[in-house]
């Protein structure tokens, strides 16, 4: 049977990823929906950018898969399966190959969806910190009567920053831009950075993107520019070209890659931890595909009238009142971000006490009616402001986890 499977490793190899990629084709199918030209971009790059490694990159591959489905099987995490499932296609192709591109890798993780939900939580903060900032270097220069979150108010007329400051799809072009120039050197130098200068480039990258949002706020204010038009998004691509690209273009000189050759040594051992990650993705994606039961509104305070709610969907539940507005989510369902992408502006987000526990205090507008918001997420009826906390609780004991969401205006 050894003899079989080491004669036939390929064609084994092949269909067992044929046939894990067709049993989750919905999850693929919404994954490159969400990032289709970053998933491309990393297929291309593995190709043109794989190099021969001294590692057995094999243990350390099949470590990643088994915390990913880890954390898959015991939250339902199809973010995470899917990133479990680009990670082994990374294992086959070093098996069959004998290259891997650390560049592109950490593309694949960049392109997940998994660093979306990671970069939307912290989206919201970055923006208000790039603000307040903004309005220290601007106070110097023009007279601004008051900053409130992503709002400034200069000769008693209102000035919203856009979404797109610190957005997303601005950071990740900018990370896709050094995948692409570190691999272009590559290529150039025939020869290949090590790890420790990868990840020094990429943290230089995230400066220079931070650096060159700062400066497009700062334009767009001094220009009074923050409607979307032509002038607007001139100014944010030159201080893109302006901040980002050009000091990419002349550090990337003080990155000598290294000149030796690495020899990749094939061992059939490598099978092992293979196959046992087949097993792993093939148990998980049966899990993934039964339904969870989300439990949301179990052992819910009596004070919510659920009666007089309504299900949105499985994952939210909703009740309105009179005076107040509640949602009761799964953890997932950030607020910050579902307001911002109904067209609410968040002026101020903060921690308060009540109590003794600590929850999160928000204040926001939407055609020029002004909302006051307070959630947290609660576990066992004890209040967390920290996704990670309820989740590493739901992880290891398996507990229900709800986010509630209260809201009136003012």
């Amino acid at each position: 049977m050894k003899r079989f499977i080491v004669q036939h490793k390929k064609n084994l190899f092949i269909a067992i990823t044929i046939l894990l990629l067709l049993f989750n084709y919905s999850i693929l199918i919404n994954g490159f929906d969400t990032n289709f030209f970053g998933i491309l971009f990393s297929i291309a790059l593995f190709t043109i950018g794989g190099r021969k490694t001294n590692f057995n990159l094999n243990y350390p591959l099949f470590g990643l898969i088994f915390i990913l489905e880890f954390i898959s099987f015991r939250l339902h995490t199809k973010s995470l399966h899917f990133l479990a499932l680009a990670v082994f296609t990374c294992l086959v192709y070093y098996n069959f190959i004998g290259k891997f591109s650390f560049i592109a890798f950490f593309c694949i993780i960049l392109f997940s969806s998994l660093f979306n939900t990671f970069f939307n939580y912290l989206t919201t903060e970055i923006k208000q910190t790039l603000c307040y900032t903004s309005y220290l270097a601007l106070k110097f220069f023009i007279t601004i009567d008051k900053i409130e979150g992503v709002n400034f108010y200069i000769n008693n007329s209102k000035i919203t920053v856009d979404t797109a400051c610190m957005g997303l799809s601005l950071f990740k072009t900018g990370l896709l831009s050094g995948a692409f120039l570190l691999t272009l050197e590559e290529r150039r130098q025939q020869a290949y950075f090590n790890i420790k200068q990868i990840i020094l480039f990429c943290f230089i990258i995230i400066v220079l993107n931070i650096v060159s949002n700062f400066f497009r706020i700062i334009t767009l204010i001094l220009f009074n520019c923050t409607e979307e038009n032509i002038l607007h998004h001139s100014i944010g691509i030159l201080c893109f070209v302006f901040y980002q690209i050009i000091p990419m273009l002349l550090l990337i000189r003080f990155f000598k890659p290294e000149k030796k050759e690495l020899v990749y040594k094939n061992s059939y051992a490598s099978l092992f931890p293979a196959l046992i990650a087949v097993g792993l993705l093939f148990v998980t994606s049966l899990k993934i595909k039964t339904d969870q039961n989300y439990d949301i509104l179990k052992n819910l305070n009596p004070k919510y009238p659920i009666e007089q709610g309504n299900w949105v969907d499985e994952e939210v539940f909703k009740i309105s009142t009179p005076k107040k507005l509640i949602y009761i989510k799964t953890p997932i369902h950030k607020p910050l971000i579902c307001w911002t992408g109904d067209g609410y502006t968040i002026t101020e987000s903060k921690q308060i006490k009540t109590n003794n526990e600590k929850i999160w205090q928000v204040k926001m507008e939407k055609n020029n009616i002004h909302y006051l918001s307070f959630w947290w997420y609660e576990c066992d009826n004890k209040k967390y402001t920290s996704l990670t906390d309820v989740l590493l609780i739901k992880l290891f004991y398996n507990k229900s986890v709800r986010l509630i969401n209260e809201t009136i205006r003012i």
